[in-house]
């Protein structure tokens, strides 16, 4: 029998790099959307993936998808990801990131009573429920310490996912670092960088405008940290798992990194740092240690920082030279 797969926030890069994956493996992939977003044309190019809208504040609907479609396994990425946005919005990013997981959590495990068949969750947890610590790198020991709403809010799901666990439901957590790919929308600082230093490079952006370039995260391949997520599935023994390279990079390096991706040595004069881009309470240095996921899951990041940039800066380079479509 085929295997069914729900998978929240499909739109999103990692529910489309894994709904592509699933797919070429057999799986029956079904992918919920918000009402009224716009996902990306590498989505909607997916033959065989069925689209639902769901609005993931509403308990009733996030529990009634799951009891409907009865799916194998829940890959649950959907929710707000902005730390800048849970800043002006933090009872939306409330409302959205905790009540859809207790709500599919709930549904996953009503539906094993009533069937008698083991069902699998993996939330996309984050890096930012660590936010607050001392200590680096990071692992799944280290205290949890969010400082801001959306990091209170992964944390919040993190714990429920270990609560239902603790209760028979074989629900993972993927504490994911950052992690990027050509399908980051722009209001991310690193799709931001790519496409403004390869506008430049074409001459249609005479500078880029950006906020903290001292501020450090550990950055990673989107695929990469979407196989990381289904190897958690194929586990026999539900656990939380840091998903991260190890390797700490400025966005100075990033910058300086998509300059020279673009064949652009010197950049100073086209970079500036708007205070007003600063984040809020923007986070100490934060590195991820994936040992647990190296010994347990067998996996290991195939990019590395220096690989992640460039490939995004040819692909905005492409983009603008129209040799791909947007």
């Amino acid at each position: 029998m085929t295997a069914k797969v729900l998978i929240t926030g499909v739109g999103g890069q990692d529910g489309t790099y894994l709904a592509r994956r699933l797919i070429a493996d057999g799986y029956r992939v079904t992918g919920t959307v918000q009402p009224g977003s716009h996902f990306n044309s590498d989505l909607a190019a997916i033959d065989g993936l069925e689209l639902r809208t769901v609005e993931l504040s509403d308990a009733e609907a996030s529990s009634r998808i799951v009891h409907e479609l009865e799916p194998d396994f829940v890959f649950h990425f959907a929710g707000i990801s902005s730390v800048a946005y849970s800043w002006d919005e933090p009872l939306e990013t409330a409302a959205v990131n905790g009540i859809s997981v207790v709500a599919i959590l709930d549904a996953i495990q009503e539906l094993q009573e009533k069937t008698g068949r083991r069902r699998v969750l993996v939330n996309a947890s984050s890096a930012e429920i660590f936010a607050g610590s001392s200590v680096s790198p990071q692992n799944e020991l280290t205290p949890v310490s969010p400082t801001s709403p959306y990091g209170a809010t992964k944390a919040f799901s993190h714990h429920m996912v270990q609560v239902y666990r603790s209760r028979g439901v074989h629900a993972s957590n993927a504490i994911f670092y950052n992690h990027e790919s050509p399908l980051r929308p722009q209001r991310f600082v690193t799709r931001k960088i790519t496409s403004g230093v390869a506008a430049i490079r074409a001459g249609h952006q005479k500078t880029l405008e950006l906020g903290n370039l001292d501020a450090r995260r550990d950055w990673g391949w989107a695929p990469d940290y979407v196989d990381a997520a289904y190897r958690m599935s194929q586990q026999e023994v539900a656990g939380d798992y840091v998903v991260a390279t190890g390797e700490a990079h400025s966005v100075r390096d990033f910058v300086d990194t998509a300059f020279r991706a673009a064949g652009i040595e010197e950049w100073d004069g086209l970079v500036t740092s708007a205070e007003s881009l600063h984040r809020p309470a923007d986070s100490a240095e934060m590195v991820g240690d994936a040992s647990k996921a190296a010994h347990e899951l067998g996996w290991s990041p195939t990019k590395r920082f220096h690989d992640v940039v460039e490939a995004m800066v040819e692909h905005d380079l492409a983009l603008l030279e129209g040799k791909i479509l947007r």
